[in-house]
């Protein structure tokens, strides 16, 4: 290429470069959005909802005037722009494409009644973010949150917060799309409810003080369900709706497979950190789990899959369990986890007729390996409950400190488990031992009378 070919080519890209950014700058303003899980979608223009006579900061009522802005906003395609200030609304209903924003932090809309602050029924890519949710403590309806959006798909709510709510602070029912960087706090019931997602992310959210659920992912019937919650803080989530189990929780998980619990901040949960009930092929890695009152990491009842890996579990009732080969759970890795300082017995509140201070407790067609496991007052991993011990390996972990190092079931009816190359130290009464459910009934295996057990395969373990 000579140069003048050069010169002509470096004058039309020039010619072409500021032809762009006069037409750039000649078009309005538009609101940059993207999609769930990233996707881009079209842009949209703003209209400030101030032409439409809403008002911050106006005593009154403005439930009617911020329902025909939202309506004209969304035939319009456009993202109703709320000033910063306070909005007394309730009962808005979201059309669809209805998209709201403030100013993250100074937009408060606070409710003045109602079954919910904002709702929705089939509207798709409804889009709320940069606003401040304040429920007003008022009641809300059983399972009703302050946002309730249904059966809708590319949602997105994002940088918002939303506080006292008198029920859920948000609840989703079959439900696609994104809920990501909000602050939930101050909730009577649970922080964010869905139930038959259909491919959901609930990422990077910080939850504090929920009355009785941080994340819970439910489904009508047990099934494919997919949602991933990641990277989210939960903390100072209570139990005041009782119950066995299925509140109190950080995360919850029931009847939904194929999700992914992934790189939370777990601390001052009343129940568990991440509980799966009746819930296949259930992730749960990366965690970090602290002040935990009952099981931090539950796999229970009829569940086929499950993957506990690489947590951080510092105070629990007991660290992980996977349970209930009598109703069907079976099945699941629990590798690489440290799980230290449990308590000696169930909180307040509690069954106390129930184990604690067990470090890793498993039942059946389960390897258990490369576990760290301090300080559990009982039990460091226990092998089967009476006669529900199925095709367990126990191989190459680390326990320090407890009663019993590792407690096999010997009792009628519990299948095979091996045992090997475990490090066990510091242990009161027993480095491997034979139980009946609670009760000891062999020496240590360690040192003699395995040969008495054919369905028992000890060996390579180093007890001190």
């Amino acid at each position: 290429m000579n140069i003048n070919r050069r010169r002509l080519f470096a004058a039309l890209a020039g010619a072409s470069a500021a032809g762009a950014a006069s037409a750039a700058a000649a078009k309005p303003a538009v609101a940059a959005e993207s999609g769930p899980a990233g996707h881009a979608i079209a842009p949209r223009s703003k209209i400030d909802a101030a032409a439409f006579g809403v008002r911050p900061n106006a005593a009154e009522d403005q439930s009617q005037t911020l329902q025909r802005a939202i309506e004209r906003a969304a035939a319009a395609g456009a993202v109703l722009q709320l000033a910063p200030g306070a909005y007394r609304a309730g009962s808005l209903r979201l059309p669809p494409s209805a998209a709201i924003a403030g100013r993250a932090g100074a937009t408060r809309i606070v409710m003045s009644g109602g079954p919910s602050m904002m709702s929705a029924t089939g509207s798709d890519r409804i889009s709320l973010s940069g606003l401040v949710f304040d429920g007003n403590n008022v009641p809300l309806p059983a399972r009703r949150g302050l946002v309730h959006v249904a059966q809708g798909r590319a949602l997105r709510i994002a940088d918002c917060e939303i506080v006292n709510a008198g029920g859920n602070g948000i609840t989703l029912e079959a439900i696609e799309g994104e809920v990501t960087d909000n602050t939930i706090s101050a909730v009577a019931d649970a922080a964010i409810f869905s139930l038959d997602a259909r491919g959901l992310r609930i990422a990077g959210n910080t939850v504090h003080g929920a009355g009785n659920g941080g994340i819970l992912i439910w489904r009508s019937a047990p099934g494919d369900d997919g949602t991933l919650v990641v990277d989210n803080r939960i903390d100072g989530v209570a139990n005041k709706a009782g119950g066995s189990g299925e509140y109190g929780n950080a995360v919850n998980v029931f009847r939904a497979d194929n999700v992914i619990v992934r790189g939370n901040r777990i601390r001052d949960i009343a129940f568990s950190a991440v509980r799966g009930n009746t819930a296949s092929n259930l992730q749960i890695a990366g965690n970090t789990c602290t002040g935990i009152g009952e099981v931090a990491l539950y796999a229970e009842f009829g569940f086929a899959g499950a993957v506990i890996a690489s947590n951080i579990v510092d105070g629990a009732a007991i660290g992980v369990s996977v349970t209930n080969f009598n109703q069907g759970g079976r099945l699941a890795v629990v590798q690489g986890n440290l799980i230290r300082n449990l308590l000696g017995r169930r909180p307040p509140g509690t069954d106390p007729n129930d184990s604690a201070g067990i470090g890793i407790g498993v039942e059946a067609d389960t390897v258990v390996t490369g576990n760290v496991v301090e300080n559990a007052p009982n039990i460091g991993i226990a092998a089967g409950w009476g006669p529900y011990l199925r095709d367990v390996a126990v191989s190459s972990n680390v326990i320090r400190g407890a009663d019993f190092g590792i407690a096999v079931s010997v009792a009628p009816g519990a299948g095979a488990a091996v045992i090997a190359d475990n490090l066990i130290a510091n242990v009161r009464r027993g480095g491997i031992v034979g139980m009946e459910r609670k009760e000891a009934v062999t020496g240590d295996l360690s040192k003699e009378g395995a040969g008495r057990y054919a369905q028992l395969s000890i060996g390579g373990n180093h007890v001190r």
